[in-house]
């Protein structure tokens, strides 16, 4: 009897024991790379030592297309992350998502966790909230798109300043390949989102009615403008000789400036850690080109990046333990830290305030590029952000027009036009699915 009463004794010892040391894993699926995922991987690392209730488990899952396609089949399979990380371009797709996402703002007040929408940068927070304010996902690595320079092969070349306008650009990649760069004068990754969609912004042109898409699903695509088809007649021109040379639909390419071979390139502005851990020469970057003859022009970027949703269906102790995570992201020491380390925009002001504050930015001007870009002037109607339905394949669908134009099958014209008419049957096919 006493030997069954100490077996059992042990046995429930060994129970509250486990139990108590149990903790709930937290998914995160993400699609950094390089640099950045080092980041990611030390963001996790450090929650995981702050406290024992909860870990959270890291997974990569390829670029920012594949990472919210993989995130989509999980959700329909029933085996969905806690947290999914979406771009931006994929804010409409995911709103339009109904039973799939947790709101993030719903979930951090039933977890009984602080979280103010106002600590957040304004040209962030809009992205991802609803017309009445309400923010949908939790902002994690914001950007904008930049031109990065290398200063050593501009001197080379003859050239004394960086280019400010895109006819600079012209002439100083002309110099650059006289100067030996044969296969790239310049270049940019991101094609649809370095020739249309920051393009438009910054030079205060429609991509699209209905504030591109931020006034309403039923907006239609309008970025066949004579001035979207001068630019790419121009790159078309300079493809010829490789001036200009084509370098893709993602960021697969950003290599390219930093193993030397583009000397100029366009890019995004959270490149910055990969610049600093593997350009091997003196580099600056800038903000964005204008065409001096467009007026107004420049006038302000959009944010690119992504943020962090949460998805639906859920136990109310794991949206607790996400809840926890974001509170802990939000941390203006942690958030400095990771602007400063990354090149992703600071998401809260009072991270951007501590960073300024310190003269970080006299010492590392390349960090404040592309919020110098954001706040370059009120926005507009054209200018405040994109929200597109089906966005990543709309992407698909320019960047493959602006690919045929490139290789002399389409004029740029036709095939800008059918860039628009083939995007315009996407929006109108998703506007029918959110009904």
């Amino acid at each position: 009897m006493m030997k069954k009463s100490l077996l059992g004794a042990l046995a429930l010892g060994l129970a509250t024991s486990t139990s108590a040391f149990a903790q709930t894993e937290i998914q995160w699926w993400h699609a950094m790379t390089g640099a950045n995922n080092d980041v990611v991987n030390r963001l996790a690392e450090e929650f995981n030592a702050s406290q024992k209730d909860y870990k959270v488990v890291v997974s990569y899952k390829g670029q920012y297309a594949d990472t919210l396609n993989a995130g989509i089949a999980a959700f329909r399979a029933g085996n969905a992350p806690h947290i999914l990380q979406v771009f931006e371009v994929g804010t409409a797709t995911m709103m339009g998502a109904r039973g799939a996402i947790k709101p993030v703002q719903e979930m951090m007040k039933e977890a009984g966790e602080k979280f103010d929408p106002q600590a957040y940068l304004p040209a962030i927070t809009g992205y991802y909230s609803t017309a009445k304010g309400e923010m949908l996902s939790f902002p994690f690595n914001s950007s904008s798109m930049v031109m990065w320079v290398n200063r050593d092969e501009l001197k080379k070349a003859g050239v004394a300043e960086i280019p400010k306008t895109w006819p600079q650009v012209f002439d100083a990649a002309k110099k650059l390949k006289a100067a030996g760069h044969d296969t790239c004068g310049f270049s940019n990754a991101w094609a649809s989102w370095a020739n249309v969609e920051q393009f438009s912004a910054w030079h205060n042109i429609p991509m699209a009615t209905k504030a591109n898409g931020l006034d309403g699903f039923d907006t239609e695509m309008k970025f066949n403008s004579p001035t979207h088809v001068k630019h790419l007649q121009n790159l078309v021109d300079l493809q010829k000789d490789k001036t200009y040379d084509y370098s893709g639909r993602d960021s697969k390419s950003e290599g390219r400036f930093t193993s030397g071979e583009c000397a100029i390139f366009l890019t995004s502005s959270g490149f910055y850690g990969n610049v600093k851990a593997n350009a091997k020469f003196d580099w600056a970057n800038a903000p964005m080109p204008y065409y001096p003859d467009v007026q107004g022009a420049p006038q302000n970027s959009i944010i690119g990046g992504a943020s962090l949703w949460v998805m639906g269906g859920k136990k109310a102790d794991e949206y607790k333990g996400v809840a926890k995570f974001f509170t802990f992201l939000s941390d203006t020491d942690r958030q400095a830290r990771l602007h400063q380390e990354s090149g992703y925009l600071p998401i809260t002001k009072a991270a951007y305030e501590k960073t300024k504050a310190s003269g970080f930015y006299e010492k590392n001007p390349a960090l404040q590029t592309a919020l110098i870009e954001l706040t370059n002037k009120e926005p507009t109607e054209n200018s405040r952000g994109l929200r597109f339905g089906n966005m990543v394949q709309i992407r698909d669908v320019i960047s493959e027009e602006i690919e045929s134009a490139l290789a002399g099958q389409k004029s740029a014209k036709d095939a800008l036009d059918a860039a628009v008419n083939r995007s315009n049957q996407i929006l109108r096919q998703f506007e029918r699915t959110v009904r």
